[in-house]
């Protein structure tokens, strides 16, 4: 007898191919349906994983921040705790410090001294007797250039606490400030031993008001001795760079001074500052391409900073290019009205080199604004005048004396 496999149960087969694709489409179907719907849910989880919003900051991650140089992320913070308790003085001291900090690390942020002021008086203005606060708003005084009332609200701190380190770096800096060069030195010796006894948090401050003071009575070398001491205790601390350059600079050391500038750009590359401040150094180097090329990358991503513009016309001027001499300067005049800055800090330079090089092209007509200009400036800002042509005008120009529009005082 012979079996017919297709028809005994025994031996027969669906084709279940079909039916074998259903279940796994239905459940691939509910994945999808799942994951959709829960989308949002999904999203957020990853966003959580992945960042960490503003709003959850603490203060702890604020002093952790400003002990790696993030002093965005440390003000962001200590911003946050002021906001969440404003009787909290850890709060204020560590935004104060991160402000003022901040407001040397860039050409564009000396409204950082300012806002660290307005913070510190309204905080004392309701706290008249939290000392720490007292201290720290002693030290916003002085970096807004109130030295007197600095050394009285320091002293008054330092009534109560002998040993209270932020008092004694602002007094510090206060009295070298007011020309009292050996008390200045004097302050911050005693504020680095009690930062290295009591406070070793402040020992990067201690020693960097140490530094300011024994530059101020130009014992440079000591002073870079304690400049490299703070780097020790805050690598990452941008201004603190700016000031061991500067050290090394009077020392007439430019290759220590470029490698503070180059350690700058390494945490912050594109920091405006730093390059004028190493078209600076190669000018002195009589390095002027090196020069040229770093200021114009001043002008390039600063162009509203007038200083950019001088310090690149300068160099046209020392290479003699009066054309582009001409030009550049005439963009640092400019801003400078624009901007409506004092007379009395304005860089005239700008006005008599322009007007040199528009005497060698012989451009009368620009140099005979640029010297009105000039002279209505020394006049209003009653400055030493500098810039003087006899009666009858600038030699190459004889003839061509009329009047000319002034800038008008501030």
């Amino acid at each position: 007898m012979r079996l017919n496999r297709n028809r005994n149960r025994m031996f027969y087969r669906r084709d279940n191919r079909l039916l074998g694709c259903l279940p796994y489409l239905v459940t691939m179907s509910l994945i999808v349906l799942i994951a959709w719907g829960g989308r949002g849910w999904l999203w957020d989880a990853i966003q959580r994983i992945l960042y960490t919003p503003a709003t959850a900051m603490t203060l702890a991650d604020g002093q952790n921040a400003f002990a790696n140089g993030d002093l965005d992320t440390a003000i962001a913070a200590a911003q946050l705790s002021y906001a969440n308790q404003p009787d909290d003085s850890t709060a204020i001291l560590l935004l104060i410090r991160s402000l003022i900090y901040r407001s040397y690390a860039d050409y564009d942020t000396d409204r950082d001294r300012l806002t660290a002021l307005d913070y510190s008086t309204t905080y004392t203005q309701q706290y008249p007797l939290d000392w720490d606060a007292l201290a720290i708003h002693a030290f916003a005084q002085q970096a807004n250039q109130q030295h007197e009332e600095a050394s009285r609200t320091a002293l008054r701190v330092i009534r109560q606490d002998t040993e209270h380190v932020i008092a004694r770096i602002a007094l510090s800096l206060s009295y070298g400030s007011q020309g009292l060069f050996e008390a200045a030195i004097r302050e911050g010796r005693v504020a680095v031993e009690i930062a290295n006894t009591r406070q070793p948090d402040w020992r990067a401050d201690a020693y960097r008001v140490l530094a300011i003071a024994l530059s101020d009575n130009g014992r440079y070398t000591e002073a870079g001795v304690a400049a490299e001491q703070a780097i020790s205790y805050r690598s990452k601390l941008v201004p603190l760079y700016f000031e061991r350059a500067l050290y090394a600079s009077q020392l007439g050391d430019m290759d220590t001074a470029t490698a503070a500038y180059f350690n700058i750009i390494a945490f912050d590359k594109d920091n405006i500052k730093s390059r004028l401040r190493l078209c600076e150094l190669s000018s002195k180097l009589s390095e002027r391409e090196a020069a040229i090329t770093y200021c114009q990358y001043v002008t390039d991503n600063a162009p509203g900073w007038s200083d950019g513009w001088y310090a690149l016309g300068r160099e046209y001027y020392l290479k003699g290019d009066w054309a582009n001499a001409r030009q550049v300067l005439g963009r640092c005049s400019a801003l400078q009205i624009a901007q409506n800055i004092a007379i009395a800090e304005r860089e005239l330079q700008c006005w008599y080199m322009q007007g040199q090089a528009a005497e060698v092209l012989r451009d009368c007509d620009r140099l005979l604004l640029l010297y009105n200009e000039f002279q209505e400036m020394v006049r209003v800002g009653n400055l030493p005048q500098t810039w003087v042509y006899p009666p009858s005008g600038p030699p190459v120009c004889i003839g061509q004396i009329r009047n000319t529009p002034s800038v008008q005082g501030d």
